[in-house]
């Protein structure tokens, strides 16, 4: 399988170069080449190696490291490019580079080029891997319908894990026509999918292409909190679709419902700025603040410093979110939000509440990758079962990781939800975060909660 997204490919590129002057840069400190090659050629041997590296990656810019199953395949990728990186290195050289230039000295730094890379890549597969055997990296899909299509791209996810997807089951449309047992209807879908933790719907069946039948299944995949994507086997329908697909091998995926977080370059940006940010919170101020706080909290009350809570995450995964304790540890602490005037609530547990410091741990949810700095807030399990019954679509609050702060929390719709209009608001503020998402507006985000007045509304 290979990605069309040119901000992967770009991200690829930059990758490989810095890998190559790294290597370059290596050789030419540690090799008897350096004791007469001067500043200027060096510069030139630099320039000459950048310039080939590009131009063999716009030859050969097949992608492949994260979407093929055999690393093995990887390795014959990088092995094709470094054969043009070869070429295209002596050619140039030729070309331009001064009488008499170091021939083994491009072929030293190029062949630590490959060697570095291959070994770098064995790591970041190993680790693809075992975050996927864990249950990190990959949708747990179901398929709808049973015809030949279906049953096809089912065999492909089994036969390629590494596409990031694990099939769960077949969903019955109509009747069961194949000998494969179904694990629901489409109408009980929400069970279903609350059942065998489902969060990706695939169709192939061209009947349910149609804007009509879109529209049913984006609200009955909305209602269950699941993505819908649909299967364009053999490019059939491709060309109909004037919406980008992520292309492979055997088939492209058509996303009905594409939001910006959706794009892979935005999601890789928000999560590098999410993992550089609470990287600098975590050792400029928590890393102080914690022993203070925690401290403090023991000799108020007994009990633990952390409040540890299951919450939603994105794509309905529940994970561990963590508060500073802030209340007397009670029996429900998991069902009962805070009220004003809570019993509950102790005297260090209010100020941590009033200034957002009790959220202060989350940071380290960040940095794990549970939670983003921005997002929709991360409700308990109760209320995640609780509100999706009463609100329309509640669930597509999950489709991206959950925030310490939000776009409804800086519009002052934090707090107790004794009435269901707030918890409305809240999501109709999520949803307007979801559908329009910029880089520039978590960081307009950030500040509000750091100095907008409304942030600190309802706290407590």
């Amino acid at each position: 399988m290979e990605t069309t997204n040119s901000g992967v490919r770009v991200f690829f590129l930059l990758f490989d170069l810095f890998l190559l002057n790294a290597c370059a840069y290596m050789v030419f400190h540690n090799s008897p080449m350096y004791n007469y090659v001067d500043l200027p050629g060096r510069n030139l041997y630099i320039l000459h190696a950048n310039v080939s590296e590009l131009f063999a990656y716009i030859v050969y810019s097949k992608r492949n490291y994260f979407f093929t199953d055999k690393y093995t395949d990887r390795v014959k990728a990088f092995g094709i490019r470094f054969i043009i990186l070869l070429i295209t290195l002596y050619i140039l050289a030729e070309l331009f580079l001064p009488k008499g230039y170091h021939k083994g000295f491009l072929l030293e730094y190029t062949v630590m080029f490959f060697v570095v890379k291959v070994a770098v890549f064995y790591f970041i597969y190993k680790a693809q891997r075992y975050r996927y055997n864990n249950g990190h990296t990959f949708h747990r899909v179901a398929i709808l319908g049973m015809e030949n299509s279906s049953q096809l791209l089912g065999k492909l996810i089994n036969n390629n894990p590494s596409l990031g997807f694990r099939l769960v089951g077949y969903i019955k449309d109509i009747k069961n026509l194949s000998d494969y047992a179904p694990l629901g209807s489409l109408d009980d879908l929400n069970n279903v999918s609350d059942k065998y933790k489902i969060n990706m719907l695939f169709v192939t069946n061209p009947k349910y292409f149609t804007r009509k039948n879109t529209k049913e299944l984006l609200s009955i995949c909305n209602e269950t909190g699941i993505r819908l994507r649909y299967i364009l086997m053999d490019g059939y329908w491709s060309r109909s679709v004037s919406r980008k697909v992520q292309s492979a091998s055997s088939f492209e995926i058509f996303n009905p419902q594409k939001i910006p977080l959706d794009d892979l370059t935005m999601r890789l940006g928000k999560r590098i700025f999410d993992i550089i940010f609470s990287t600098a919170v975590i050792l400029l101020v928590f890393s102080w603040l914690f022993p203070i706080i925690g401290l403090l909290i023991k000799l108020n009350s007994k009990g633990p410093v952390f409040f540890v809570q299951k919450r939603t995450g994105i794509n309905n995964k529940t994970f561990n979110c963590l508060k500073f304790r802030t209340m007397t540890v009670n029996a429900e602490s998991d069902s009962k939000q805070a009220q004003k005037n809570d019993s509950r609530i102790t005297s260090i547990g209010d100020f941590l509440r009033r200034t957002n410091i009790d959220e202060m741990p989350q940071f380290i949810n960040v940095f794990l990758g549970n939670m983003s700095v921005v997002g929709p807030r991360p409700h308990m399990l109760q209320h995640t079962n609780q509100y999706s019954q009463l609100i329309q679509h509640y669930k597509v609050r999950h489709f991206v990781k959950p925030g310490i702060t939000g776009w409804a929390q800086v519009n002052g719709y934090r707090g107790i939800t004794d009435e269901l209009w707030k918890m409305e608001k809240r999501v109709e503020y999520d949803m307007d975060y979801l559908d329009n998402w910029t880089f520039f507006w978590d960081i307009k985000i950030i500040f509000m909660t750091v100095f907008g007045n409304k942030a600190f509304k309802n706290a407590g």
